[in-house]
């Protein structure tokens, strides 16, 4: 259990994160995998990234269950912890590649959202169930996956889009069946470590330059929000009726 780092083949390194059973990460496991990404990108033989996940789906968000035992500190932790694991994602010296399946939600949104790619199996689902979950956040990301109405939608709804969906939006790569997710994503950041090694550490840093949004100041911007809910009581009150059916109310 944990976050793992691997070299398939040469050039490309595979963080692959396994937090049974849903892959609901801890605090600790947001800074893992931020050190993990980051450490891959620092490696000068490595050209890209593949981030994936074991088990039933690609993250399922953050450990309700440790916010609800252990309370406001916890929510501290968690919110710096997804900002520093989004943020490596996304300022990772070389390009990373993120292999989806199963479900992709919360967390996992601010992962793929900040990747350079995404490559997903034919069961992956996209989605923020924040307000179900009494927070917010990640509507940075989602809003790089899909159109701006869309991402009101699916953010004010709590629905989810598949890949084939998301395909169609262009922020999916390619969409494959479950057991070709990690020759397909393979393949993708074979291709991109084909390309010389110093060229696409200046492509990675040149085009984070021209984005029009600043990701990491954006989403610690939505994170407050995150906070506010917790101290007025109502974030709290909705996320005890996680697992139970219920939803909050004014």
């Amino acid at each position: 259990m944990g976050v793992s780092t691997s070299s398939p083949e040469k050039g490309i390194s595979l963080v692959t994160v396994g937090f049974p059973p849903v892959n609901a990460l801890p605090v600790r496991g947001w800074f893992e995998l931020a050190d993990a990404v980051r450490a891959a990108g620092r490696d000068p033989a490595v050209r890209c990234v593949v981030l994936a996940a074991e088990g039933r789906g690609f993250n399922a968000g953050v450990d309700i269950k440790e916010i609800q035992a252990e309370g406001n500190e916890t929510l501290i932790g968690v919110n710096r912890g997804c900002a520093e694991a989004f943020a490596a994602v996304y300022e990772c010296e070389t390009p990373v590649v993120a292999a989806v399946h199963g479900f992709c939600l919360g967390g996992g949104i601010g992962l793929v959202g900040n990747a350079d790619a995404i490559v997903a199996s034919e069961d992956a689902v996209f989605g923020l169930p924040e307000l179900d979950r009494g927070a917010l956040g990640a509507a940075t990301q989602l809003s790089r996956l899909v159109p701006p109405h869309l991402m009101r939608t699916l953010y004010y709804t709590s629905r989810t889009a598949t890949a084939a969906e998301l395909h169609t939006h262009g922020s999916v790569w390619r969409v494959v069946a479950r057991e070709e997710l990690g020759s397909a994503a393979l393949e993708l950041a074979r291709e991109i470590a084909a390309k010389d090694g110093r060229l696409l550490r200046l492509a990675k840093a040149a085009i984070n330059g021209i984005d029009p949004v600043d990701v990491r100041r954006s989403y610690r911007f939505e994170q407050g929000f995150t906070f506010e809910a917790a101290l007025s009581g109502v974030g709290g009150r909705v996320r005890d009726t996680f697992g139970k059916g219920g939803a909050g109310s004014d």
